[in-house]
């Protein structure tokens, strides 16, 4: 039976809960701007690169970059950005089922799947589906940490990309729409999209004098491409840990609505008992009194 101690004990550690899911709401809530302002940055920079591109092609035409030459249906290589903590609701369970649907219709046969997967909890329902995740690594805590680790994702499908390796690449992660929602989406990698470089070369140029360069053509032009996919992974992470966030934030907020439910219960509770406890020793305090009352008659 419930004592008014155990009840106050209830309402301290209920309280101090709701202070801890206070607290992670307002830090998803702060990440997710920053990484919003940070996808919102690479766009710029994304511009950059692709006015650079825009130069190198336009400069030989007919040309086309290894890196944008049509696979043959070799190994489907998928790269699954999901979590590395949990309180997230369904964040990894829609998009390792999503990516696994869509691989299904990419590539058809499991045995040419190569996977690699960013966050210990993707890692995990991956691996209860039956399939095998060939590459690991864990999801960055900070901004400062999207840029080494797409560093070291890119030299690891650089390793993919060896002859008999796997020549599609294909990314899929989670996009931020507004506020909380979000959903999941696939980004192809590689190869780049011909019809894209084509369009590129032909874009009209913002200013009548066009650029010129003095390196030659070839490394210059590996050298965008690189940066194309850097951004391209860099963006994707980002978007990914802004939908986390986000994800994390609908989870607090569900979370806080059941802890105010729970006070209520136990402040009712604590009250009733408190009145009876109350009423209870008023009684044996009327009936000691009487008692002694009718002794002295």
């Amino acid at each position: 039976m419930e004592t008014l101690d155990s009840l106050r004990r209830k309402l301290e550690v209920t309280g101090d809960l709701k202070e801890v899911v206070k607290t992670m709401k307002t830090l998803a809530a702060v990440s997710i701007h920053q990484y919003e302002k940070a996808v919102a940055s690479l766009g710029y920079y994304r511009r950059t690169v692709e006015m650079g591109l825009q130069i190198v092609i336009r400069s030989n035409q007919g040309e086309v970059p290894r890196a944008a030459q049509p696979a043959p249906r070799g190994r489907l290589g998928a790269v699954i950005f999901g979590s590395e903590l949990g309180m997230c609701g369904q964040f990894n369970d829609l998009l390792v089922n999503y990516a696994l649907e869509q691989c299904q219709q990419l590539q058809g046969k499991k045995a040419g799947l190569a996977i690699m997967a960013v966050g210990a909890r993707a890692v995990s329902l991956l691996e209860e589906a039956g399939e095998k995740v060939e590459f690991y690594f864990d999801v960055p805590g900070s901004i400062s940490g999207i840029t080494p680790r797409v560093q070291e994702m890119l030299l690891q499908i650089e390793t993919w990309q060896c002859p008999g390796g796997v020549q599609r690449i294909v990314l899929f992660h989670h996009k931020l729409v507004s506020g909380a929602a979000y959903h999941p989406q696939t980004v192809p990698l590689l190869p780049l999209d011909l019809a894209w470089l084509e369009t590129l070369g032909q874009r009209p140029w913002p200013s009548q004098v066009l650029p010129t360069y003095t390196m030659d053509r070839a490394p210059l032009l590996y050298a965008l491409l690189g940066q194309h996919l850097f951004v391209s992974l860099y963006q994707a992470l980002a978007e990914s840990l802004a939908s986390e966030n986000a994800a994390r934030l609908a989870a607090m907020q569900a979370a806080e609505n059941n802890i105010n439910d729970r006070l209520q219960d136990l402040r009712l509770q604590y009250n009733q008992l408190r009145h009876s406890t109350i009423t209870e020793e008023l009684l044996d305090i009327v009936a000691g009194f009487e008692a002694l009352t009718g002794k002295n008659h």
